[in-house]
C-alpha cells in the first residue's frame, strides 16, 4: 500500500423498489405507509449521507424504500437507487474504506470526508494527493481538502456553465495579478469599477470567503444576451 495518493468514486447500486410503488416526492409519503424501510427512513432523515444531503425534492419517492433516491445519473431511464463510496489507494489499487450513500452528489461528496477521516483515526494514514472525478471538484470541497487537510486535489473543477446563450464561467480567463477575468470577446472583467471612496466603500469580505463577487461583463452584442451580465467565481475555482 502506498498511502500517498487516493481516489474516490461511487457506483449506484439500484435499489429493490420501483416507479408503481412510489409517490410524487412533492407529496411525501401517504400517512398510511408504514413498514421496516419507511421507519428506516425516518432514522436516517437527518443525516448527511441521506435525508440532509440536499433541500431538493425527490421526483418520485418510494414506498418500498424510500431512503433510496429517484435518480438519472446514468444517462438512461430513471430509477431508485443507492450510491456505493470506495476510497482507494492508487498505488496498489486496495480499497481503504466504503461508505454507502443515497444516490446524490452531495452526499457522495460527505462520503469522500468521512472515508479520508477515517482510516487516519483507525490507522494513521493520511493522503498527500486525492484523485476524483468533476462531481467532487465544487469550491467547499475543494477548500477543506487544501485548507483544512492539506490535501493536494486532483479533481476537475465542478461546471456550473449558464445555458442561456452567454458566456459561461471555463470561457473567462483568470488574472491572478491584478484579480481579474477576461472574456472571449478580450474585454476585461473587474470586481470593482467605481475608482475612489465609492470603491473603498463597498464590502471586500467575500474576497477571503469561498464566494468571491459577482463580475460585470461586456455588452449585450459581444458577451450574450443580456447587457450586464454577471458571472460568479470562487477563490478555490480560480486557475492557476
Amino acid at each position: 500500500m502506498g498511502g500517498e495518493g487516493f481516489g474516490v468514486d461511487a457506483s449506484l447500486i439500484k435499489a429493490d423498489a420501483n416507479r408503481q410503488r412510489s409517490v410524487p416526492g412533492a407529496e411525501g409519503l401517504p400517512p398510511d405507509a408504514a413498514n421496516n424501510a419507511v421507519r428506516e427512513s425516518l432514522e436516517v432523515l437527518d443525516q448527511a449521507a441521506f435525508g440532509a444531503a440536499t433541500p431538493v425534492t425527490p421526483k418520485f419517492i418510494s414506498i418500498a424504500d424510500p431512503a433510496s433516491r429517484w435518480t438519472g445519473a446514468n444517462g438512461g431511464l430513471a430509477f431508485c437507487a443507492y450510491s456505493t463510496n470506495y476510497l482507494v489507494d492508487l498505488k496498489n489499487a486496495v480499497i481503504m474504506d466504503v461508505e454507502a450513500t443515497t444516490a446524490v452528489r452531495q452526499a457522495e461528496v460527505t462520503a469522500q470526508r468521512t472515508m479520508i477521516e477515517r482510516p487516519r483515526e483507525r490507522f494513521g494514514i493520511w493522503p498527500e494527493r486525492l484523485a476524483a472525478n468533476m462531481g467532487y471538484g465544487d469550491a467547499a470541497n475543494l477548500a477543506w481538502l487544501v485548507h483544512e487537510q492539506g490535501i493536494e486535489p486532483h479533481i476537475p473543477v465542478f461546471s456550473k456553465d449558464r445555458i442561456d446563450g452567454a458566456f459561461g464561467r471555463t470561457d473567462f480567463i483568470y488574472n491572478r495579478a491584478d484579480d481579474s477575468y477576461t472574456c472571449p470577446a478580450g474585454r476585461q472583467l473587474r470586481r470593482y469599477w467605481q475608482e475612489g471612496r465609492a470603491a473603498k466603500a463597498k464590502p471586500r469580505s467575500m474576497a477571503s470567503t469561498s464566494i468571491a463577487p459577482a463580475r460585470q461583463t461586456a455588452t449585450h452584442a459581444i458577451c450574450g444576451p443580456s447587457a450586464d451580465q454577471a458571472t460568479l467565481g470562487s477563490i478555490h475555482e480560480r486557475g492557476s
